[in-house]
């Protein structure tokens, strides 16, 4: 079934054999061997495959499917063995456990009982119940034989549950059961296969049965006991073949803490996170590792001291809370590993994995089928439509489409996050990056103040919830704690309403989304919001903000960086090294987490080419990072001050802007995303374009070399007055309509007052855009257009297309809407419309 698109190799050390041990092969005669497994009651893992998911249940036949057919491949996973379904029966029946469970079950039922006390019961009735002979002897048996096999006088093992239901795509019973880790010994052998029969009847393996219709006495339970891969003295975790938030098919998400597996799996600790992307993963001398992220790891799991619990919870150390977990040649190994598996059974899978710190060597002890993302319908999206009446309280430019309902909850400083709680609806006068940890929490924001490119409506539309932005009074009107409804489904203006209002949530098949010759590409800054919209069918992005990851993700001006040492700010530097723990550079810990940022942007759209706009702060914007106040001047008007391209060559920002330019070349030259384009926005002259252009090249970064493309941004008048001198320094043109509107019709994009004269379909604005398109056509040069103007006013995209602009490019909340008008467009103007009649 592996088709060859992703390589799968060992990360250390020689694959295992079918035994587990690299150069032996199974004991076929030995008489053992013969006799425990002629029980009946036992199975070695190496003779079970995905077909025995009935006798040795779904973890158990996963495991020994992966010895069987994937140890070519390098896949290392512990030998060992399974007790079966048998053997499971033949307990329950041995100590007359049917009846009673039968009774207990319908004691709780019947309201006579408690879940939790019914559940306890249950599970004593089978902790105090007794092997059978023949059977305790088979198991100690098989766990004598594994400790030869270790070469071990008592092997310390891993005793796992395996419900014979579990694991499957429709019902997953992962988590339900108990393991046990660091079991010595036939009597605790016997003792944790009890416990784990035994919690076949938790809590919440008991409701979920109840829940998805399992008859309780339909499902037995397989007992795997491996041999313990001594992860206490190494570090262990969870890696998935699918990003597990969004459903993105194409990375490995990877997670990584000190110690035992079980810390990760239980939740106790914060790990490292590691994300590959898979389909580079075959390409030499690349490392597509997309983003790694240093997890706090403040405890982990170790072996318990002797005569004591088997395992137990200890604090990490400093130096082990800054450290990653894997180097990059072990996250790209297991990355390799998960695909292979991934491969081999066809569907998504989730994976737990093992570092022994004896011999270094990774193994994986655990796979099964993911189960959330495989349920959901991945051709819809949501619309809405309010069916109740309210009485209206406050007014807005609506962003998004979409109606929620929540408390008030009415901040007036981020500083009062504590005050905010989860799914309440944010009221404030206006928001900045500082506000985006509680915007994230919201079911919806309302604001004083903004029009519709400020920070509340940009944030608001990538995180998919809706907003009413300039509504002047809403922190005056609306009281915490009163119950509202946002609606934004009813054109360009949204409302508040008092109470909850009824409203309907309708599906769009994305498969009904029409074709179009323009291309309609998205808007994102937001890494997590570009997986997030990864099944739009659109065509690249066409913007991809820097600023908003440095602001959201770095928050550290990049020249506090360079100077670090330099820093009066003495707070401020002790906020940055707080940051850049682990970083001994504290330029690189910049360069890695914007090239992080922009390359899971880029990912999602690979290989169609998505435009990284180079920052674009303005001053007062920089001197809110930590350690910018130091670096950036007071300017009366930011807006047309020390912006863009103007800061890219001078002394004073030059060195941040390379820490830029070190992370485009990672992201294209290291991690192999080069369907990177960079854009240069507000680029006043034509001096200015050489300059940057030079810096750039100085940089690594030299138009041309390595296919790259740079764009420019057409947003200051002399873009379009001087295209063709344009044309002959850039690939190609992005439209910024807002600032192209401001400049043009000379008005603050915003101010409330002024919003009714902010139109980009005014004559002056639309000529300058007609001028571009046709003056780049010419030269043979791109044209794209990012702003909101074609998701509001289907006049204006028909506008575009008739100007026969290459591309418009829109935040995901409108693409489908764009995509609708753009076809109409080019239907009603017939074959000769569009880029396609325009030569290009």
């Amino acid at each position: 079934m592996w088709d060859g698109r992703y390589l799968a190799s060992t990360v250390r050390g020689a694959p295992l054999a079918p035994t587990g041990r690299r150069g032996a092969s199974a004991p076929t005669t030995r008489h053992g061997y013969d006799v425990w497994v002629a029980s009946g009651y036992i199975a070695w893992l190496t003779d079970v495959g995905g077909e025995d998911v009935a006798s040795v249940g779904g973890k158990n036949a996963s495991l020994g499917e992966m010895l069987r057919s994937l140890g070519h491949a390098g896949i290392r996973v512990p030998e060992g063995f399974a007790t079966t379904a048998q053997a499971y029966w033949e307990f329950v029946d041995a100590n007359q456990l049917r009846d009673k469970v039968t009774a207990e079950v319908e004691r709780w039922r019947s309201g006579d009982s408690t879940l939790a006390r019914s559940g306890r019961h249950l599970r004593q009735l089978f902790e105090d119940a007794a092997f059978p002979d023949a059977m305790a002897e088979a198991i100690s048996g098989a766990y004598r034989e594994l400790s030869e096999r270790a070469g071990s006088g008592e092997v310390d093992v891993a005793v796992r549950s395996s419900a014979t239901a579990e694991d499957l795509p429709e019902a997953s019973f992962a988590g339900q059961q108990e393991t046990f880790l660091n079991v010595r010994g036939k009597t605790a052998v016997l003792d944790a296969c009890r416990r784990c029969f035994a919690s076949l009847f938790t809590d919440r393996a008991i409701s979920y049965r109840e829940d998805h219709g399992f008859d309780h006495l339909d499902v037995a339970l397989s007992v795997g006991v491996q041999r313990m891969v001594r992860a206490d003295e190494a570090g262990a975790g969870v890696m998935f073949s699918i990003d597990t938030e969004s459903g993105f098919p194409h990375v490995v998400l990877i997670n990584a803490s000190w110690g035992l597996g079980e810390a990760v799996v239980s939740g106790i600790t914060d790990p490292d996170e590691y994300v590959v992307f898979k389909p580079l993963l075959g390409k030499e001398q690349l490392k597509p590792i997309l983003s790694k992220t240093l997890g706090r790891k403040a405890v982990k799991i170790v072996y318990g001291a002797s005569g004591g619990d088997a395992t137990r919870r200890v604090r990490t150390s400093r130096e082990e809370r800054n450290r990653m977990v894997l180097d990059d040649e072990e996250i790209l190994g297991l990355a390799r590993w998960a695909c292979t598996i991934e491969d081999h059974y066809g569907r998504p899978m989730d994976m737990e994995w093992a570092k022994d710190g004896e011999t270094g060597e990774l193994f994986v002890v655990q796979a099964r089928p993911e189960t959330v993302q495989a349920r959901r319908d991945t051709a819809l999206l949501k619309s809405y439509r309010l069916v109740g009446q309210g009485r209206r309280l406050v007014s807005g430019l609506a962003i998004g489409d979409a109606v929620a309902t929540g408390q008030v909850c009415n901040l007036h400083s981020p500083q009062d996050i504590d005050r905010f709680v989860d799914g309440a609806v944010l009221v404030t006068e206006m928001t900045d990056p500082d506000w985006v940890p509680i915007m994230k929490r919201a079911a919806a924001i309302v604001t004083d103040h903004g029009g519709r490119t400020s920070h509340a409506a940009i944030v608001s539309r990538e995180l998919a919830i809706p907003a009413l932005v300039g509504t002047g009074d809403a922190t005056e009107t609306l009281d915490d704690g009163q119950e509202v409804t946002v609606s934004c489904c009813e054109g360009s203006e949204g409302f508040v309403y008092e109470g909850v209002v009824d409203h309907e949530v309708e599906d769009v098949d994305l498969e009904d989304v029409p074709e179009t010759r323009t291309k309609v590409m998205l808007n994102v800054g937001e890494p997590a919001a570009a997986l997030r919209w990864w099944r739009l069918p659109a065509d690249g992005i066409g913007l991809a903000r820097i600023e908003f990851i440095v602001n959201e993700y770095i928050k550290i001006h990049p020249m506090a960086l360079v100077h670090f040492e330099d820093l009066s700010d003495r707070e401020a530097h002790d906020r940055i090294a707080e940051l850049t723990a682990g970083f001994d550079d504290k330029t690189e810990y910049f360069v890695e987490m914007l090239a992080s940022g922009i390359a899971r942007i880029a990912a999602s759209r690979h290989p169609c080419p998505v435009i990284v706009r180079m920052s674009d702060f303005k001053t007062n914007e920089y001197a809110d990072l930590v350690g910018g106040r130091q670096y950036e001047p007071d300017e009366q008007n930011p807006m047309l001050g020390w912006r863009g391209a103007s800061r890219y060559y001078h002394e004073g920002y030059q060195a941040g802007f390379a820490l830029e330019c070190r992370a485009i070349r990672k992201v294209r030259d290291e991690i192999g995303l080069d369907n990177v384009i960079v854009m240069i926005p507000f680029c006043r002259t034509l001096e200015e374009a050489d300059r940057v252009l030079d810096v750039l090249e100085g940089n690594g970064l030299a138009r041309g070399s390595n296919a790259l493309e740079v764009y420019v941004m057409a947003e200051v008048p002399a873009n379009v007055i001087l295209a063709e001198e344009f044309s002959q320094r850039f690939d190609g043109f992005s439209i910024g309509s807002n600032d192209l509107t401001q400049l043009v019709l000379g008005v603050d994009r915003d101010s409330d007052r002024l919003h009714a004269l902010f139109d980009e379909h005014d004559p002056a604005v639309t000529r300058f855009i007609s001028q571009l398109i046709r003056t780049a056509a010419e030269h043979d040069r791109k044209v794209g257009l990012c702003g909101q103007a074609p998701s509001d006013d289907p006049a204006f995209a028909r506008f575009l297309v008739g100007a026969g602009i290459d591309s418009i490019s829109v935040s995901p909340d409108g693409f489908i809407r764009v995509k609708h008008h753009v076809a109409a467009a080019e239907q009603e103007m017939g074959s000769g419309a569009g880029p396609a009649a325009s030569g290009r």
